[in-house]
């Protein structure tokens, strides 16, 4: 399985709520979540499918209007 974590601003239940959609429609994410509490609002990707790339993430994050950038 493959993580891949992004700092974003998704920072709230209801920008959770509006990134939900846009993050279930992508093929072969298994698992995904926010950390709101965090001050760099981590999203975490759990995906075992490996056409699912960072810059595939953040096209979709950033389609749904939402700012997203790798973390090291």
């Amino acid at each position: 399985m493959n993580t891949l974590k992004f700092k974003t601003n998704i920072n709230c239940s209801g920008c959770v709520g509006s990134i939900t959609p846009f993050l279930n429609a992508v093929d072969g994410i298994k698992d995904w979540q926010v950390d709101t509490v965090n001050p760099d609002k981590v999203l975490t990707i759990e995906t075992d499918n490996e056409e699912i790339t960072a810059e595939k993430i953040k096209q979709v994050v950033e389609k749904a209007g939402f700012k997203i950038n790798t973390l090291n």
